[in-house]
């Protein structure tokens, strides 16, 4: 009997382990797995970001850019009377007017589509070269309609500011493309488009002048200039924004 219990000795003389040695195993394995809370939580801030600028996107387009680029395009194609000033320039520019008015309006609603789809090589090529096409003959137009407006010198100084900074971009996000720089490419395009959306903005701020009877000509030549610099600057200065809208 003794023999046969000899060799089961050495595993009951074997110490149990201490509790202090017990207690740090759970701290390293407390430290090591504690990055994992964080993570979570910036991935929920991600995902809410995402999200959010998701919606906000949505609604720019549905209640502002739909209809202010299908009145514009009826303005442009004759189908909407035109305020006074805007006929008046229609009439020594008969046909100036009507293109860049048509051409930027189909910009504005084609942008969105070209910004959903480039995921999808074989829809945004194509459309991306049509919304360029528009953006050309926009932007070429928006120059001599500019000097020719009756506008306060400001606010056509405004205009033709916005036409040219409007071609860079696009010329930019071109030269981006063909050097394989896609990134690059995205961001100028999403600031070409932020210059687009200016036509949007100046309308809603000289319709607030109108409807709560500030005084217009200052607001007017305000709007000229804000309406597209502000959405452009947030673009630019806004990077991790603008990444997380294109993530997706």
């Amino acid at each position: 009997m003794a023999a046969a219990l000899a060799p089961s000795v050495p595993f009951a003389a074997a110490e149990l382990p201490k509790p202090e040695a017990m207690m740090g195993a759970i701290m390293a394995n407390t430290v090591t797995t504690a990055p994992a809370v964080p993570a979570l939580t910036n991935f929920g801030a991600q995902v809410r970001a995402s999200w959010l600028i998701h919606s906000v996107c949505l609604f720019i387009v549905v209640v502002l850019i739909l209809p202010v680029g299908l009145v514009a395009i009826g303005s442009g194609s004759g189908l909407i009377a035109l305020p006074y000033e805007m006929f008046e320039l229609a009439g020594r520019a008969p046909v100036l007017f009507p293109a860049h008015m048509l051409a930027s309006a189909l910009a504005l609603l084609l942008a969105p589509a070209v910004v959903m789809v480039r995921h999808r090589p074989k829809l945004h090529r194509p459309l991306g070269r049509l919304l360029g096409g528009f953006v050309v003959i926009g932007g070429l137009t928006a120059l001599p309609v500019a000097v020719m407006s009756h506008s306060p010198a400001l606010a056509r100084a405004g205009f033709f500011v916005q036409g040219l900074i409007w071609l860079f971009l696009l010329g930019a996000a071109v030269a981006a493309v063909r050097t394989q720089d896609i990134r690059r490419h995205a961001r100028l395009m999403l600031a070409m488009v932020a210059v687009t959306t200016g036509a949007i903005w100046f309308r809603i701020m000289t319709g607030m002048a109108i409807a709560l009877s500030l005084p217009f000509e200052p607001v007017y030549v305000l709007s000229a200039w804000l309406g597209w610099m502000v959405p452009l600057a947030f673009v630019l200065l806004s990077p991790r924004l603008t990444s997380t809208m294109l993530a997706r």
